[in-house]
């Protein structure tokens, strides 16, 4: 479940820079995932449907800011008739709360590549303070695009976002866990400056 950053640093860069560039996340080679208990195993899902927007100051990583945003209804765990439950009431209630987003407040480095970044998890109409623990794997240049990567991995408590239901088995205990394993890899393009307009 961003959302889930997700999620997301924004890191630091080996080489001094002017002001912040702005990175777009690439959803085709990134991934919000997550899992939970399920009686004796654990069940894993994703979202398909995401977007976020990753503000880098090289010079001042301190000041650098992420936003991202996961459509609720993109649930997918390969089970439809499990994800059209998911999508109700009992649980993320899509009609009502489509969007699962994330902004970030502050950022602080912890080590060489390793930041905690803190912001507010928005999720099922409840909005909550977390950090999340974000690594940046990486800045290169492919072809004429500029690329950065990042990460995270958090656990959430669904009932403190009001989503708290659940089963009793026959013979004791409950079918969910209330923890939630969450993973956002993010491959990111830096946008490009559009051309000036020009005059005839």
């Amino acid at each position: 479940m961003r959302a889930f950053s997700a999620v997301l640093s924004l890191g630091l860069l080996a080489s001094p820079a002017l002001a912040a560039d702005t990175y777009l996340v690439d959803k085709g080679h990134s991934e919000a995932s997550f899992q939970v208990r399920h009686l004796v195993s654990k069940v894993r899902g994703r979202f398909t449907d995401f977007a976020g927007t990753i503000s880098v100051d090289q010079a001042k990583p301190e000041t650098s800011t992420v936003e991202f945003t996961i459509k609720a209804t993109s649930i997918n765990t390969d089970q439809e008739a499990r994800d059209k439950h998911l999508r109700s009431a009992d649980f993320f209630d899509v009609e009502k709360f489509p969007e699962i987003t994330f902004k970030s407040s502050k950022i602080v480095a912890k080590g060489k590549d390793h930041f905690d970044v803190t912001g507010t998890l928005t999720m099922h109409g409840v909005s909550k303070e977390v950090t999340l623990p974000v690594t940046a794997l990486g800045f290169i240049k492919a072809g004429q695009q500029d690329k950065a990567g990042f990460e995270t991995a958090v656990t959430l408590n669904r009932k403190d976002y009001g989503i708290i239901w659940n089963k009793t088995m026959d013979t004791g205990g409950l079918m969910l866990g209330d923890d939630i394993a969450v993973a956002i890899n993010i491959e990111a393009n830096k946008k490009k400056e559009e051309a000036p307009a020009t005059t005839k």
